[in-house]
């Protein structure tokens, strides 16, 4: 079995980092095989598309490449699992609501990490990080989070976003970094990074695990 390859990188003017690792799950043929059996329900919290419950085993299976990671790039000497499942993106972009056409952030608070494992064979469309042009933030604390909305909500008023998912730069967002989705990629940050993933004008948003944008979706508190 290959060891997981591990590149660290900071991105944009704040210099956050991230970590991308291929070969990040030992057995990914088998975890889609468990996708292919798993019930899917539509995602909370905005997700624009369904999500299902994974393995048991999925965290202990990933640790040996998880673990340094979090240590190594992000300091975290330990976490604490919020949530997890497989996730697939379907939700066309005509249908999308305001939140959904924006980079976004997955939390404020501080220690909070996120992750994304590319499942689909072909890769799919990986993630996109992104800086907000009029207030020049690249992430969104407890401390930014009220100016950051007010300014948003006052753009938005004025010129709402076209219906689709954020991918390049936008009037309101530059793009500052791109992850390619691979087979067995994962991505893991900060959650307070505004961040989208990178889909395309006519991707095709397809809900069978064995040919959508399948992918694994995690977010862990830091010790």
């Amino acid at each position: 079995m290959s060891r997981p390859d591990i590149v660290a990188r900071r991105i944009g003017r704040e210099g956050q980092p991230i970590a991308i690792v291929d070969g990040f799950h030992p057995d990914p043929d088998g975890l889609r095989a468990a996708a292919a059996m798993a019930v899917f329900e539509p995602g909370r919290h905005h997700y624009p598309g369904i999500r299902a419950a994974l393995p048991a085993d999925y965290f202990a299976r990933v640790r040996p490449a998880l673990v340094p990671v979090l240590r190594e790039v992000l300091g975290a000497s330990g976490v604490e699992l919020l949530d997890a499942s497989f996730s697939i993106v379907t939700t066309p972009p005509d249908e999308l609501g305001i939140e959904q056409r924006l980079p976004h952030v997955d939390a404020v608070e501080p220690g909070r990490i996120a992750l994304v494992h590319y499942l689909a064979p072909d890769g799919g469309d990986g993630t996109g990080f992104f800086r907000h042009r009029a207030t020049g933030f690249e992430t969104i604390d407890a401390a930014r989070s009220a100016g950051y909305l007010a300014t948003l909500n006052a753009e938005l008023r004025a010129d709402p976003p076209a219906a689709a998912y954020p991918f390049g730069d936008t009037k309101l967002f530059e793009r500052i970094a791109h992850v390619e989705a691979r087979y067995n990629r994962a991505v893991i940050y900060r959650s307070a990074l505004l961040h989208s993933g990178a889909i395309p004008s006519g991707a095709a948003l397809d809900s069978d695990p064995a040919a959508g944008r399948l992918t694994v979706t995690a977010f862990l508190s830091a010790a």
